[in-house]
């Protein structure tokens, strides 16, 4: 099968556009001499198989990435396991169906890190997939994503069609969820700082002992990896995409504070869960194809500052009283 995939004036369906990952998407394949296609979920609810069907038959993409899914943190995820085990693997499902129906000359379906076993070896290798017991806070979304990874394989094999699935590491920039509540580390850090710097505070408090491993990437680097694999790749094995660089959480907030501009001492919370220890892509394969990521991480940050800031003047973002 030919890898290469040329964008030039195709249709291309990014399901899940006004995601932090779909919306990235779509910044990134405005440079490329295609069309992009997209739907609100108030025209198309891609619960609704006979509705995706419909719509992907009338509109006859002819490359689909596959970014919509329902996320969310540990809590959400182990109060609502029904809402993401059924959610995803209906949407997937639907989507991945109704290409195929269409005739979708490629398919691109995207993953989490959170497929792979609890104790997984590190760095994490792709053939490490189904060689142990999952990280229980969030197997029900890992499972779906698990399942739509395997349904792309299956219709790969059974009927020859160029659908490939990737899987990003921790992503992080524009249009990330800020909500202390629901956020992941970096934005929730990032907005703890920075109201601690609007309070005057000397002292800004993070969960664990900080010295757990992890691996950030911004989520343009993730789209341009994305697109790519879009391009160039064509196999049955998923492929991980990462920076390929781990860092302390202590580390990381040490970056934050200096990002924000933030005059206060870190202090660690060891009373709280610390999780896994290290949790690191081995993105050998994705490097192999000639691709590298171009925001190092303290760059990353600034530029995802300037738009967090950006937003809460706007009055898109609201704070917390001083």
């Amino acid at each position: 099968m030919d890898k290469s995939f040329d964008l030039k004036g195709k249709r291309i369906f990014v399901a899940g556009h006004r995601g932090m990952v779909g919306s990235a998407l779509v910044r990134r394949l405005a440079s490329e001499d295609c069309e992009i296609l997209a739907v609100a979920r108030s025209e198309l609810d891609l619960l609704d198989q006979a509705g995706v069907r419909r719509w992907m038959e009338d509109r006859r993409p002819d490359a689909v990435v596959m970014a919509a899914a329902k996320v969310g943190g540990i809590l959400a995820n182990d109060s609502f396991p029904v809402d993401f085990l059924y959610e995803n693997l209906v949407v997937q499902t639907n989507v991945i169906e109704a290409a195929f129906r269409s005739e979708v000359q490629k398919l691109l379906f995207l993953g989490s890190s959170c497929i792979y076993p609890k104790l997984a070896p590190q760095p994490i290798p792709e053939d490490a997939l189904l060689t142990g017991p999952l990280e229980p806070t969030n197997e029900w979304y890992a499972v779906a994503k698990i399942a739509g990874l395997k349904l792309c394989q299956a219709y790969r094999r059974q009927h020859g069609v160029n659908y490939i699935s990737a899987m990003p590491t921790n992503l992080y920039g524009q249009g990330d969820n800020f909500d202390l509540d629901s956020s992941h580390v970096v934005p929730a850090l990032m907005r703890k700082a920075h109201e601690a710097k609007r309070a005057g505070q000397k002292n800004l408090q993070v969960w664990g002992s900080g010295k757990p491993m992890r691996e950030f990437m911004h989520v343009d680097d993730a789209a341009d990896a994305f697109v790519w694999l879009l391009k160039t790749y064509s196999g049955d094995s998923h492929v991980n995409v990462g920076s390929g660089e781990d860092v302390t959480i202590a580390e990381l907030a040490r970056t934050i504070v200096s990002v924000v501009g933030l005059s206060a001492e870190i202090a660690f919370d060891a009373t709280k869960p610390d999780g896994t220890p290290r949790k690191l892509m081995d993105v050998s394969r994705l490097f192999a194809t000639g691709w590298r990521p171009k925001y190092a991480l303290p760059d990353g940050l600034e530029q995802t500052y300037t738009w967090f800031l950006e937003h809460v003047e706007k009055g898109d973002i609201r704070l917390g009283a001083v």
